[in-house]
């Protein structure tokens, strides 16, 4: 994921210390702030507890009464449970692992801090050392917060050993089948204008098939209707094989090697790689209102890869451009009756963050400051247009300007303005009630506005296939696996 940071207006919320904490966690941990909210765990040991808060105070009353002449029973006093109590600590976290002797100890504990809150001493002296300690603590909890986004990103980013296992087999059965080559695939739909042609961008063999299954469910009819999935040269044999063992209704599947069709094809292209869609974490704030309520974004925008469908789809006039994180739960046939007029792309806009807020990011280029950014999941292209107005050509040119260097990061933040300003005044607004976003960042959305959406796009890093997707909008997305495939059983593959 990128992140980008602008501002826009929100909701309040009741104090400003807790929204700049909430906008500072979001900024350096993004959305795995939201999931630990969500995931906090109310501390159920109140014995541990109690030893804590003993050892907190104890701690910071002990240098000052060290420093008391005829204290000094009171300050071995003090030393001793304040050792007794670390001692504990370290090898108790729970209740339940705690000795049986611990009551006294925290009688032992409690009149050795009465008798040291009874001594006169310097305040500011205890105020200064609660302080260090909490500062110590805060930076401890930091330290604490920090491995635990590092390991939640891991697992977002990381594919699960399960679909790693599916991948695998199906790859090795492809090659040890005979008859269910590519051969038996109905290859004359493939480049018929006239067909309904939906594009998939992916590497998930199960993400990619769930799109299918969801739209052939939602769709009336499904014989002229063609899907043509893209996937990397390591994913490929494991894709052809798992859409030639599973028929979705009437529609044909076409699984394309995209990195070999480009090589072969389109050698003037230099992007060989296929990208995914890019996610990119927007923050939007007031700083106009500063009490107000900021809220982080996912904008998902086209990756490189799409620009060269044009050029790898000669024969097709208009295709859907489904991401791989999205399911359909309505027949989208009206969309192939879209009149766009003389627009590209048409997309759902996302008119919380406009181009003008992204000034410092799209540099001197010429653009409508005013104009909504728009968002991937489901877009529909007029590739007879997209060549008159050369889309993939200005691309190219955008990219020699944006691109800083030659490193993947640089490459795919390059993402972000070159899909807004290739499409300038070219993407036609669909109805904002044709895609439901933010099902894999966002928290609570109601159950009714879910199941009426004709689409669902979990944007995000809490992708629905993963452990970590949000558990009250999986089965959505979960209703549409195939349920009678032997190796997501021998792979354990339980999303």
């Amino acid at each position: 994921m990128m992140d980008f940071s602008d501002n826009m207006r929100r909701p309040r919320v009741p104090s400003a210390d807790e929204l700049e904490k909430a906008k500072a966690c979001q900024l350096e941990f993004g959305s795995y702030c939201l999931w630990s909210i969500e995931h906090k765990e109310v501390m159920k040991d109140a014995i541990v507890k109690k030893l804590k808060d003993q050892l907190f105070v104890a701690r910071s009353y002990y240098p000052s009464i060290a420093k008391l002449k005829g204290k000094e029973a009171l300050t071995r006093e003090l030393k001793q449970n304040i050792q007794e109590h670390e001692r504990v600590l370290s090898e108790s976290i729970v209740d339940a692992d705690l000795p049986s002797f611990i009551k006294k100890k925290i009688e032992r504990m409690d009149r050795a801090i009465a008798r040291a809150k009874s001594c006169t001493v310097d305040c500011n002296n205890v105020d200064k050392k609660l302080r260090q300690i909490l500062h110590m603590t805060d930076d401890e909890a930091h330290f604490h917060m920090k491995q635990s986004a590092y390991l939640y990103n891991l697992g977002v980013h990381t594919m699960p050993k399960s679909h790693h296992c599916l991948n695998m087999r199906l790859t090795v059965e492809y090659f040890k089948s005979t008859t269910l080559d590519s051969d038996d695939s109905p290859v004359h739909k493939f480049n018929v204008p006239d067909h309904r042609h939906y594009v998939i961008l992916s590497k998930n063999v199960l993400a990619a098939s769930v799109v299918i299954n969801s739209s052939v469910s939602s769709s009336e009819e499904t014989r002229n209707v063609v899907f043509h999935v893209l996937t990397d040269a390591q994913n490929f044999y494991a894709m052809k094989h798992w859409f030639s063992r599973n028929a979705y209704r009437e529609s044909a599947v076409n699984v394309i090697n995209y990195e070999h069709i480009i090589l072969e094809n389109l050698p003037e292209f230099s992007m060989q790689q296929l990208y995914m869609p890019e996610e990119f974490r927007v923050f939007i704030s007031s700083f106009e209102r500063p009490t107000e309520k900021s809220r982080m974004e996912y904008l998902s925008v086209f990756s490189h890869s799409h620009f060269f469908i044009p050029e790898i789809f000669k024969d097709l006039k208009k295709v859907i451009v489904l991401d791989d994180d999205v399911i359909v739960q309505r027949d989208l046939s009206f969309l192939w009756n879209l009149d766009m007029g003389d627009k590209v792309n048409a997309a759902v806009k996302f008119c919380g963050l406009r181009l003008g807020q992204l000034r410092n990011l799209l540099g001197e280029a010429m653009y409508d400051p005013q104009s909504c950014a728009w968002m991937s999941g489901l877009n529909v292209i007029n590739l007879e247009k997209w060549r008159e107005y050369n889309v993939t050509e200005n691309y190219l040119q955008l990219l020699e300007k944006f691109r800083n260097n030659d490193d993947e990061a640089s490459l795919r933040a390059a993402a972000l303005p070159i899909s807004l300003l290739s499409f300038q005044n070219l993407v036609y607004p669909l109805d904002e009630r044709l895609t439901l976003s933010g099902l894999g960042y966002q928290y609570g959305i109601e159950e009714k506005v879910i199941r009426t959406s004709a689409s669902l796009h979990y944007n995000g890093n809490m992708k629905p296939w993963l452990e970590l997707g949000i558990p009250n909008y999986r089965k959505y997305w979960k209703r549409f696996l195939a349920r009678d495939e032997r190796f997501m059983d021998e792979c354990n593959v339980s999303p």
